[in-house]
């Protein structure tokens, strides 16, 4: 079934917007995908609940864009209100915005759908830095230091030296092995907080990747994050699937390039620690890139950590009940 059929109030092909440019729970990937390229549709979708039927609610959505491992069609937009196709101001990841007062049940639905084709990135193609990469991404934000603290708590003084490529193989496999892939219930994991990742040696893999790339920019060494969604390697055409949440990875520059690392899906299959050092499979589709993105409009909170899920502001303050309802269904 397709759950976007009979919803069209726009549809836009994501070209023609968005050019090619450089406390939650992560999805299992599983194993290497047999194939180097996949085609699915994606439902990105979401209720709001719990409004005061009097409240108007400010929302503020990830779009999935286009970039060198995926191209991106967006084929229908449910919105129960006007919106704004925007830039976040960082980043320029874009974002979807509006406001709306909630129905007679104090709900908010959405639903955008996606035509999505991924293909499997390979170290020999990953993607140029572009100009001014560099400086962003050495720059700490508020959960990713770069002031040393943590390359001195993880190496001492053996800190690992040599090529980029050597000492950012040692930085990930410092974190894996350190860490434990790990979420028991009513611990802080999921915030992307490096020094937390690196004193509690568990988390999921926000917190993985935010150990690493706060340990390659302590380096000199530009590391950053993207955030999106796994799939399951099984496919099947025949139904629409759910996903059970997030996933997120990291990319560190050598030589004038972005190289991809998946260090939280190595640790949990070992038989792949030497794939994801360097390459990603075609599962999964990414949303946003960065950390402390500043929204457009400005939320009253201010930067958000970082955007995967819808964000929410209900009389300028963040509100966090939201049935998500995110799906995909493989394509011929």
């Amino acid at each position: 079934m397709n759950r976007c059929a009979g919803w069209v109030s726009v549809v836009v092909a994501a070209g023609a917007m968005f050019a090619v440019d450089s406390a939650a729970a992560d999805d299992t990937q599983g194993s290497r995908s047999t194939s180097t390229v996949r085609k699915f549709r994606f439902i990105y979708g979401a209720t709001i609940q719990g409004l005061p039927a009097v409240s108007r609610a400010r929302i503020w959505l990830p779009l999935a864009r286009e970039n060198q491992e995926q191209r991106i069609e967006i084929e229908s937009i449910r919105i129960p209100a006007s919106y704004q196709l925007l830039s976040e101001r960082k980043y320029g990841n874009p974002v979807l915005y509006f406001e709306s007062s909630p129905d007679a049940q104090g709900e908010i639905p959405f639903e955008i759908c996606y035509r999505v084709e991924r293909r499997e990135l390979r170290i020999e193609h990953a993607e140029p830095i572009w100009s001014g990469d560099e400086q962003r991404f050495l720059t700490a934000t508020q959960l990713e230091p770069a002031d040393g603290s943590l390359t001195e708590k993880v190496f001492g003084a053996e800190r690992p030296d040599g090529k980029i490529d050597q000492i950012a193989r040692a930085l990930y496999d410092s974190v894996n092995h350190r860490m434990k892939y790990d979420k028991p219930d009513g611990q802080p994991w999921g915030r992307g907080d490096a020094r937390w990742a690196c004193d509690s040696r568990f988390g999921n893999c926000t917190d993985f990747h935010s150990l690493f790339i706060s340990l390659c920019r302590d380096r000199k060494i530009p590391a950053k994050f993207e955030i999106g969604f796994s799939l399951p390697t099984a496919r099947s055409t025949e139904q629409v699937r759910s996903i059970a949440g997030y996933h997120c990875w990291a990319k560190f520059v050598s030589e004038g390039r972005w190289v991809p690392v998946d260090i939280s899906e190595a640790n949990k299959d070992p038989g792949m620690t030497e794939y994801y050092f360097g390459n990603l499979t075609a599962d999964r589709i990414s949303f946003t890139t960065g950390r402390d993105l500043e929204l457009d409009p400005p939320p009253a909170a201010g930067p958000v950590s970082f955007l995967i899920y819808p964000y929410v502001e209900v009389q300028g303050r963040p509100h966090s009940k939201i049935a998500k309802s995110f799906g995909f269904q493989d394509l011929p």
